[in-house]
């Protein structure tokens, strides 16, 4: 195995530990099925393209058909509208219905399915459609990281911040630029994507947990009667 294949596995490993860890913590200790789900979908995408690439499947494998769903899936509406809605648990005490859960979920499994079967069909548009929906995410995570400052949490609003830029940068890049020197199967891009992945997903859950310790207290005070910060 080359050294660039083993920063892609170690890449990939360590955002499938972050996926499943701190997923699995979302649903148990804050019951947000959104950020918790579309994490252990993440972590799953990527454990199937962990075993896809070290098995040297083919495009004709069923497992490169899934990890094109996957990829999909998260870059139309879970790493996007999905996001949104879960971290609205904390900036504005969003607490979305069963349906609403099942609903957005069922969303990007049908965005998933027609942009990874039709992909061909639909090109640059395509292409077009993930950038837009990638900047009106990041445009929401600016707020994120700005409502982390306010409340004196600047630490985690520079670390949300730099994972944003990160992520936007490869939301960018993905289909549109290929990096010189890069293999056919674009290894070395795979490899700063899933270590951006991986960073966004643990930066978010710290900045929701700290945000929601935050909130917390805010209605501690407010029940005993002291001035609640805003």
């Amino acid at each position: 195995m080359s050294i660039r294949e083993l920063l892609f596995a170690a890449a990939d490993i360590w955002m499938i530990a972050v996926g499943f860890t701190y997923g699995i913590k979302f649903i148990r200790n804050y019951k947000n099925y959104l950020l918790g789900l579309e994490w252990i979908i993440v972590a799953t995408s990527g454990t199937n393209f962990l075993i896809y690439g070290l098995i040297k499947a083919g495009h004709d494998s069923p497992m490169y058909a899934f990890a094109y769903f996957l990829d999909a899936f998260s870059r139309s509406v879970g790493i996007t509208l999905i996001l949104v809605l879960g971290l609205m648990g904390v900036t504005h005490r969003y607490k979305p219905s069963v349906g609403v859960d099942i609903g957005v979920f069922a969303l990007a499994g049908a965005a998933g399915f027609v942009l990874s079967q039709f992909a061909e069909e639909i090109g640059t548009p395509g292409k077009i459609f993930y950038i837009v929906v990638n900047v009106l995410t990041t445009m929401f995570l600016v707020y994120f990281a700005k409502r982390l400052w306010n409340i004196g949490e600047r630490g985690h609003a520079v670390w949300t911040a730099v994972a944003t830029a990160c992520g936007f940068v490869i939301a960018s890049i993905y289909d549109f630029i290929h990096i010189p020197g890069d293999d056919a199967e674009h290894t070395l891009f795979y490899i700063g994507a899933l270590s951006t992945w991986g960073l966004q997903m643990l930066t978010y859950f710290r900045a929701y947990r700290v945000f929601d310790a935050h909130n917390q207290r805010t209605e501690v005070k407010a029940v005993n009667g002291a001035p609640a910060k805003a």
